[in-house]
């Protein structure tokens, strides 16, 4: 039988799976599902805990590979689980090598996890848009985040074989691209010269000319730099959606998140986007209840989805993962975690609403993701019906369940 890849969390782990798909063929496995985990949150374990238990009932004969950062964070808990066959660590997940062996934990110290980027991709099963990883790793440590555990230092991918990488999923037929990375803002940061996330961008559209859309993921308020924003300004090509990694709207909840940004650089970010890309979308990350978050700390949170004008959130209920000092602090209760975490969704409900009204009328070149849905170039969601991978030219008009209709012109 098939090997089945389940894949949780970010886009980086979307490239990944797909080097694990490659790495898993070479050495022969087959009759297996594999298990890539998130430990962003206590929820994205749980889920995949789920997802293993379901993959032992549907598959009874079938080997059983966890990895990713949750394995690389706690190997042993995963290998205790009945249905677990191995446990990989996040760099021995790309190595065929390791898929031969029959070690039950292969997990080895986050120290060694040097490598800058996974063995090249040219393509990635059931999606419209390529994905190219430029940076792994992360060299801050705000309190709440275990993810440098699993990750481990922030390194770059030189720019020549990013340029590589994007080349050829462009030539495999990708008219979509998409940087990754745990830190993006911080690609350069080890690379001679220090070059920054802009350049490499610049450089990117430059060289791969039959790159048609750019879009980047995550961006830190605090690391945007100038070249970046030129680039924004001037070139069509770098789509109009920035998705920024705010976690709170107030001063003090930011500093004992050690975050390195303010609320007034959020607004700033905001306002300095739209000045030089009108109608840019903006998207962001909110954790609601905090340690120590009040009642007047997190309305300040709430009222920076209006202020900022964002037009969609991702929004993560504040969940201690174990070994960090966000841990440790004065915790919010749970109820009233749940409760704030409500009201951030349906206040990004109601900007998403709000921002897809804003653009009926308007035209916008959509890319098919699947037959029936694509998305436009704000990554606004439109419903319309092609071959998955092409862009459509559209009028868009109203639409239900969220989604705007896309009318051919």
């Amino acid at each position: 039988m098939a090997v089945e890849i389940v894949t949780f969390g970010c886009r980086l782990n979307a490239v990944e799976s797909e080097a694990i798909r490659r790495a898993a063929a070479a050495a022969g496995v087959a009759d297996a599902v594999i298990v890539n985990t998130c430990a962003v949150t206590a929820e994205a374990e749980r889920q995949a805990r789920q997802a293993i238990r379901r993959a032992r009932r549907a598959r009874p004969d079938a080997t059983v590979i966890v990895t990713g950062c949750a394995a690389q964070i706690a190997p042993h808990a995963f290998a205790a689980m009945p249905e677990v066959d191995r446990v990989l660590g996040n760099r021995e997940k790309l190595d065929a090598d390791r898929y031969r062996d029959d070690a039950r934990i292969d997990v080895g110290d986050r120290a060694r996890l040097k490598e800058s980027a996974t063995p090249l991709v040219d393509g990635f099963e059931g999606r419209a848009r390529g994905f190219v990883e430029v940076q792994q790793g992360c060299d801050h440590s705000c309190t709440f985040c275990i993810i440098p555990l699993g990750r481990g230092p922030s390194r770059s991918v030189p720019a020549g074989e990013v340029v590589r990488r994007a080349a050829t999923l462009v030539d495999a037929g990708y008219a979509e691209l998409v940087l990754t990375g745990v830190d993006l803002t911080a690609w350069g940061g080890d690379l001679p010269g220090r070059p920054a996330l802009g350049q490499l961008c610049r450089r990117l559209l430059a060289l791969v000319p039959g790159l048609r859309r750019l879009r980047l993921s995550s961006l830190d308020p605090a690391e945007i730099d100038p070249a970046l924003w030129r680039l924004m300004a001037s070139e069509k090509r770098l789509m109009p959606h920035l998705h920024l990694s705010v976690q709170a709207g107030d001063d003090l909840v930011l500093k004992r998140m050690k975050r390195r940004h303010s609320r007034g650089d959020v607004l700033d970010v905001a306002a300095r986007a739209r000045l030089l890309r009108p109608g840019i979308a903006l998207g962001a990350d909110l954790i609601a209840g905090f340690p120590t978050e009040d009642e007047a700390m997190f309305a300040r949170t709430l009222a920076l989805v209006d202020e900022a004008g964002l037009d969609y959130l991702h929004v993560f209920p504040f969940s201690p993962r174990p070994g960090t000092p966000a841990a440790r602090m004065p915790q919010v209760p749970r109820p009233v975690v749940q409760a704030r975490a409500a009201m951030l969704r349906a206040a990004g409900e109601a900007a998403t609403a709000r921002a897809l009204a804003s653009r009926i009328g308007s035209t916008a070149d959509v890319l098919i993701e699947k037959d029936g849905f694509g998305r436009s170039e704000h990554y606004a969601p439109v419903r319309l019906y092609g071959t998955p991978g092409e862009i459509v030219r559209v009028r868009l008009a109203a639409g239900e369940s969220g989604m705007l209709a896309g009318e051919r012109t």
